[in-house]
């Protein structure tokens, strides 16, 4: 079984992409700043990313970098595992440039040779220990934890994964899918998190599921078969270039794959953790974590409201050395002569 990566990365200090972000904007430096900042900013780390890739999971066939067409200077574009993906490769371009990363995410199916089982990565999700296959796919099918949880009505975020909802609630009835699939909606292995389905099992609908900070398993053909009954709304609103209300957020795919049955059972919380770097013990917690490799993938969710940014970022580039401390084969030898052509 072929298991490509997919990892999403902006390089906001561009000039090009800072020219497009203020025209489609409208917004002035400083509010561009507070909008964007947490949300694009780069904390160097994407070479550990790469590191970790090679050192924990060589098996993987082929990495899918997709940007706007950027590429950080150091990046080797002519490793054979490495594919350039630029947004007008497999996005429509009346809907280009886009801010908006849900949009981007709903056409990764589109992405040339992309294998049927990917993986798709945040560049702030890092592989800091050994991963099998079967970490994310076992029988062919995603590993994924399907749990549903209660959100408050008051997050943007919430409003646009129940767009998803509603959508999931007009496709599928609640009931049959819970029954015919029995064994992977009340599987023991999601132990103490198992209580909130067993909660809702009388309620007729689905609500929102919990949704793991981490690498998402995900099937090219469930992609496909959401796009064949939800291309209105998911067309209609890829006209959204920044975050809207109106959204629908990769859940959409990951709640269709659980619904089909397409996915095994995987207690996604017993290997994975996100660190809330605004949080200063979560820092803390996150240096101790990438060192201790506690777990296999982390999550460092940054936050414009982190005070002592330079320090955080420092003590975390210092945890990657001391577990990835070697240059991966993705690294040029020469980046400034490979930027320059040389």
């Amino acid at each position: 079984m072929d298991i490509d990566f997919v990892i999403t990365w902006i390089d906001m200090n561009d000039p090009k992409w800072q020219r497009d972000f203020a025209e489609y904007s409208g917004r002035t430096e400083n509010e561009k700043n507070s909008v964007s900042a947490a949300r694009f900013r780069d904390y160097g780390f994407l070479k550990y990313w790469f590191r970790g890739v090679e050192v924990f999971a060589p098996w993987v066939r082929k990495i899918h970098f997709v940007t706007c067409g950027q590429k950080p200077e150091w990046l080797d574009e002519n490793h054979p595992k490495i594919n350039l993906v630029n947004h007008e490769d497999f996005i429509p371009k009346q809907f280009l440039p886009s801010f908006n990363s849900v949009v981007i995410e709903r056409y990764l199916h589109k992405i040339p040779g992309l294998a049927e089982h990917f993986v798709y990565f945040n560049d702030d999700f890092y592989i800091t220990n050994h991963l099998d296959k079967s970490r994310f796919f076992q029988n062919g099918l995603p590993c994924d934890i399907s749990i549903f949880q209660y959100n408050p009505n008051w997050s943007q975020w919430y409003i646009r994964i129940k767009n998803n909802i509603r959508l999931i609630n007009q496709h599928f009835n609640k009931k049959e899918v819970m029954s015919r699939f029995y064994d992977k909606w009340y599987n023991r292995v999601y132990g103490k998190k198992l209580w909130m389905n067993y909660l809702m099992k009388c309620y007729p609908k689905f609500i929102t599921l919990r949704t793991p900070h981490n690498a998402q398993p995900f099937l090219k053909s469930m992609f496909e078969d959401v796009w064949e009954h939800c291309e209105k709304e998911l067309t209609e609103t890829s006209a959204n270039r920044f975050r809207a209300v109106t959204d629908y957020t990769p859940e959409l795919f990951r709640a269709w794959q659980m619904c089909t049955g397409n996915f095994t059972p995987y207690n996604t919380y017993s290997d994975t953790k996100m660190f809330a770097l605004m949080i200063k013990p979560k820092q803390k917690n996150a240096v101790k974590a990438i060192r201790n490799q506690s777990y296999k993938l982390i999550c460092l969710n940054d936050n414009i409201r982190i005070r002592n940014y330079e320090q955080v970022m420092g003590e975390i580039q210092d945890a990657f050395e001391d577990i990835l401390p070697e240059k991966s084969s993705f690294e040029s030898p020469f980046p400034n002569q490979v930027e320059e052509g040389i």
